[in-house]
């Protein structure tokens, strides 16, 4: 009975969170739903197991949300993420369209830039430029997913998305974890989302297929205030999509190189706070009981990234000073963006955690370690699976590690396996088959597109799952070989 509970349980979650249902309504009911089966104390788990877990990730990953909010706004009220696009666009021009709106959003989400902004700056430049290069309008979306949600949210060492930092308190890793295997599963997802697009775009071309109506528009206003975007959005990513036109925008932009050096400033100095500063610094009380007895691995690859952001928020403020005209208003508008994604994902999170706990996971826990293949295989699968039921890369991510984490560890102790291509596999394997019809990042994107499923979600499946799947068998194969690098 435990086990149908758990699959009740979840079955619920998935078909009313495609539905539109908020998932803190519905994560507590389905936990409870398989507690229930089980027999287990529906309170307890309730304010014990399920808000204690919840709470944790609260505690541990906030201030990543918070603060990526925070920056992703600045950026965009500042002209700034419009900015660095429209100079890769003229710099590329309508020959390379493609190419370019995939690396104008590759850069700016590598740069610490939440995905979702750049989808609603990204998607009406995206259809000025596909317009203008008579290339379809329904392979837009692809294009900004190959640049936004897949090499740089898991691929690329040093991301300070939320997907890569979650699994640093869990394998005691940096952001920069397994940088060899993370370029080279980099090069093959840009890779071969680049020769999909290109093969679809010639395709089109020789078919005689156009951009599409001429006045169509990207209803990016529409996809904002739209609620069933909204409840599956914040369980996909960090920024609530209801904040994108609060605020206040600047009347003029920066030039590129202003509007680029905030995102420099990311990447150096996480690098530099991750393999320079952190390893010199005595935090030897961190031991103590009143900072939780923790050690600098469980905690340093967060701060590193806090850090980071920080600063990249400062240089952006500095820089942006008199061109934000309602500075309260951006700020307020990036805070709030962040709370109703991280309770999302927190209770997603204590869902799982309820799960866990229950004496039939044990089955779950053992069917698991039992595939064959050894522990990277079994930890792709575990993180692809929970990732594509949640629609969520983080909480799909973070419920495998919570349930398998310690275990996983534990293996690579006794095998010698370098927790830093745990990480790798992992982060990467979250953001494989997350990207299914009912994932929020995908709905979003479609919305802002003013695209459907069915003209669009093929082309996302082949670079946002197929490449990003071939990318993950490389790193599994190079990495069980030649090990970590």
């Amino acid at each position: 009975m435990g086990l149908i509970g758990i699959l009740v349980g979840l079955g619920l979650l998935v078909a009313l969170a495609f539905r539109g249902w908020s998932v803190l309504l519905l994560a507590p009911i389905a936990a409870l739903i398989a507690a229930a089966f089980a027999g287990e104390p529906l309170l307890a788990h309730w304010t014990q197991t399920f808000m204690g877990s919840g709470a944790r990730f609260i505690a541990q990953f906030f201030p990543l949300f918070l603060l990526g909010a925070l920056f992703g706004k600045i950026m965009d009220d500042s002209g700034s993420v419009t900015s660095i696009a429209e100079f890769m666009t003229e710099k590329l021009g309508t020959r390379r369209a493609m190419l370019a709106v995939v690396l104008a959003g590759a850069f700016v989400t590598y740069g610490g830039v939440s995905l979702f902004v750049a989808f609603f700056v990204l998607a009406p430049m995206g259809i000025a430029l596909f317009r203008q290069a008579g290339i379809p309008r329904r392979l837009m979306p692809a294009a900004i997913a190959l640049g936004t949600s897949t090499f740089t949210m898991s691929a690329l060492p040093g991301t300070p998305s939320i997907q890569n930092a979650i699994p640093m308190p869990f394998f005691g890793t940096t952001p920069f974890a397994a940088p060899g295997l993370g370029i080279l599963a980099s090069v093959i997802m840009l890779a071969f989302g680049l020769w999909w697009l290109g093969r679809a775009e010639g395709r089109a071309r020789l078919a005689g297929e156009g951009f599409g109506p001429a006045d169509a528009t990207a209803p990016v206003d529409a996809a904002a205030e739209d609620p069933i975007v909204r409840e599956r959005a914040t369980t996909a990513h960090e920024f609530d999509p209801a904040e994108i036109h609060n605020g206040v925008h600047a009347y003029t932009k920066p030039s590129f190189g202003l509007a680029a050096l905030p995102l420099v400033v990311v990447v150096v100095v996480n690098l530099l706070m991750s393999l320079v500063i952190l390893p010199q610094m005595d935090v030897s009380f961190l031991a103590e009981p009143r900072w939780g007895g923790t050690t600098l691995s469980a905690v340093g690859g967060v701060w590193s990234v806090v850090v980071a952001l920080t600063a990249a928020i400062l240089v952006a403020l500095a820089i942006n000073w008199r061109r934000l005209p309602g500075l309260r208003a951006t700020l307020d508008a990036g805070a709030n963006a962040s709370v109703l994604p991280v309770f999302s994902v927190a209770s997603l999170v204590g869902f799982g955690a309820v799960v866990a706990a229950l004496p039939a996971f044990e089955l779950v826990r053992e069917w698991v370690l039992g595939i064959e293949g050894g522990p990277l295989v079994s930890l792709a699968i575990a993180t692809n699976v929970l990732a594509a039921l949640t629609g969520s890369a983080s909480g799909g991510l973070t419920i495998a590690l919570d349930a398998l984490g310690p275990t996983y560890m534990k293996l690579a102790a006794e095998i010698g396996l370098d927790p830093a291509l745990l990480h790798r596999v992992a982060v990467i394997g979250s953001g494989t088959l997350d990207s299914l019809p009912h994932n929020g990042a995908v709905v979003t994107l479609l919305a802002v597109c003013g695209t459907t499923h069915r003209e669009s979600y093929l082309d996302i499946v082949m670079v946002g799952i197929v490449g990003a799947i071939v990318a993950l068998v490389a790193v599994i194969l190079l990495g069980s070989f030649v090990g970590s690098f």
